[in-house]
């Protein structure tokens, strides 16, 4: 038998005087004259089996508060192996809370005897009726309208008391204990009655008025602030969860992220675009009218079952605009300005790790890699942990201006640099709007991507070229746990390439081969400190000093061979040779036969 069709029976076999509808049935309550009610009301069971409130029943006098086939049998006394749905291995939630002997209930009482005229008259603007503020209990102190949060045992400890025309004027009265978050859930024995069935998550306690005059079940909580205080897994055999809150985006951050936290069975009811900012179900309700309920079940039905994921239709678009941006010519001036380079590479894309011996001129290489990408507007930031801001910048006007640092730095002192060396200087200048050199010793990835943030802010660039002098010396909380930490830096790395469009160009250190020197022919193994270099790194390449270090031939002599040796989407082998441009500070590619 289905599960519909039980729930059905299982009403049909305990009521009377049952006369059924289409979508649902109606019978003579059994609660009212336990509750002293002089004629029995009626009493309707939502059976549309379309609907989200399948099996849901309340009566229409309000004796009994609404729910489900199990909170139906607890009301009764049948025994709840008859209830279709009933799991006796099921383990509940359970709160671990000692409640106080004193409450407030006798308080709550006498507020409620003070409910005005007036104010029950403001709460007939939104078509909210006498029975609705008796069955949860709302009262008034003269000056602010009371609203008690029951506990699960039934009992009130403190009540959150608000100014009628300012809901921002309000203060919570009672057992200070339960001032805390945790107790913030107005009508929270909904949850429980609506065990293997639907409620409704709101914000604010007059908006959830608002959906208990149309009969559906739910509860509130002050402000969407304190969803974060509402345990997901008191929400465990609740099968729909319907998220309303105030039109804000503060306000659907927050039902978002709870929404993640109870998965599937939530349902976020959004607002029109073209509504006021804090727009609620109160207003509406006080705008539509009659039509409020019409509006609300629109609403439910438009909205869909929560997903971490993008829609198909969602996806393919990003997809295409990703595609459209890496055929555009932003995504094609992420290139290094050597040929042979970005022949082999197609550019800096992706986490592309360049490792060498110390002091085969890595940091020299990536200096003008970096700075020629600025000079064509691609925005930079050069994380330096080797050489320092002022050797940076000295060696980049130096490649300049074709001027030695010394011959700088005599031209300046003598005012004799001449014209030629001015022009490089407006160079530099105009490059350093895009290339922004950092030595913060404190950082990690959070700060990086608010640097990433600010320098796109201020290009207006789609792409970010970040550049790391060195891998090795990234900031770690303990030295002692290097590999750990420079394990963990790859992964962020990995994260902020990827939400970001972040292309990384990160200087290793090598590991001693052979004879304890660096000679040995570069493979993934070299690399130093950390075996995830393999499985991070799109590109790893190995700058190879070809010459003899002990050797005292003239520094302009000295080549380099740079090596890809892995990649994820280019065949390894040499990329090309690199002779020094000495005493500029800078590389020159040369003609390599044979190169990838």
């Amino acid at each position: 038998m289905e599960q519909s069709e039980a729930v059905a029976l299982f009403y049909l076999s305990h009521l009377q005087n049952i006369k059924e509808e289409k979508s649902h049935l109606s019978a003579d309550c059994p609660f009212c004259k336990q509750k002293g009610r002089e004629y029995a009301g009626r009493l309707v069971v939502y059976l549309n089996k379309e609907g989200f409130f399948y099996g849901y029943f309340r009566c229409l006098n309000r004796c009994v508060a609404g729910g489900f086939p199990l909170w139906f049998a607890r009301l009764t006394g049948i025994s709840p192996v008859e209830v279709p749905g009933y799991d006796p291995d099921r383990d509940y939630f359970q709160r671990q809370i000692e409640y106080p002997v004193n409450n407030i209930n006798n308080e709550i009482q006498l507020y409620q005897d003070r409910l005005s005229e007036e104010m029950r008259a403001r709460f007939q603007q939104a078509g909210i009726d006498r029975s609705v503020l008796t069955e949860l209990k709302i009262g008034y102190n003269g000056r602010y309208l009371v609203y008690p949060y029951v506990q699960e045992d039934g009992n009130c400890y403190a009540a959150r008391c608000l100014f009628p025309e300012r809901q921002e004027d309000s203060f919570w009265h009672g057992d200070e204990h339960f001032f805390a978050d945790q107790y913030h859930i107005f009508n929270v024995e909904d949850i429980q009655r609506c065990e293997n069935g639907a409620l409704f998550v709101c914000q604010g306690e007059e908006n959830l008025l608002t959906l208990k005059q149309l009969g559906f079940p739910g509860v509130a909580v002050p402000d969407c602030h304190s969803l974060e205080a509402l345990d997901a897994d008191r929400l465990a055999f609740v099968h729909t969860v319907f998220i309303v809150m105030e039109k804000s985006a503060e306000a659907e951050a927050a039902a978002r992220l709870f929404a993640a936290g109870i998965g599937y069975k939530a349902r976020l009811l959004r607002w029109p675009a073209a509504l006021a900012r804090n727009y609620n179900l109160w207003q509406l309700a006080c705008d539509q009218g009659k039509g409020f309920k019409a509006a609300v079940l629109s609403m439910m039905q438009a909205s869909s079952a929560f997903s971490p994921f993008a829609s198909p239709r969602r996806e393919y678009n990003h997809f295409l605009a990703q595609l459209a941006l890496e055929s555009g010519p932003a995504y094609g001036a992420l290139r290094t300005g050597f040929p042979k380079f970005d022949q082999a590479l197609d550019g800096i894309h992706g986490i592309t790790v360049i490792g060498g011996a110390p002091k085969s001129g890595k940091s020299c290489f990536a200096i003008q890699i970096a700075t020629e990408m600025a000079r064509r507007k691609v925005p930079v930031l050069y994380y330096d942990f080797e050489n320092g801001r002022q050797k940076i910048y000295q060696r980049t006007l130096s490649r300049l201006s074709r001027l030695s640092t010394r011959d700088i730095k005599d031209g300046v002192a003598t005012g004799a640099a001449g014209p030629h060396f001015e022009r490089a200087c407006q160079d530099l200048q105009q490059l350093l709007v895009s290339f922004r050199v950092v030595n913060d010793r404190k950082l990690n990835a959070e700060i990086m991507r608010r640097h990433i943030d600010f320098i796109r802010h201020e290009t207006r660039s789609e792409y970010t070229v970040v550049v790391i002098d060195s891998l090795h010396k990234l900031p770690f909380k303990d030295f002692s746990e290097q590999r750990t930490g420079i394990d963990a830096w790859l992964r962020q790395l990995e994260a902020i390439r990827d939400e970001l469009q972040v292309s990384f160009l990160i200087l290793s250190e090598l590991s001693r081969g052979s004879g304890d020197g660096y000679t040995d022919r570069p493979h993934m193994g070299v690399f130093k400190g950390s075996g995830d270099i393999e499985y991070s790194a799109d590109n790893a390449l190995v700058l190879s000093p070809d010459w003899d270090p002990l050797d005292s031939a003239p520094d302009q002599q000295r080549q380099n061979k740079l090596w890809l040796v892995a990649s994820r989407e280019h065949s390894p082998g040499l990329v090309g040779s690199y002779g020094l441009d000495y005493p500029y500070w800078g590389f020159t590619e040369l003609d390599e036969p044979g190169a990838v």
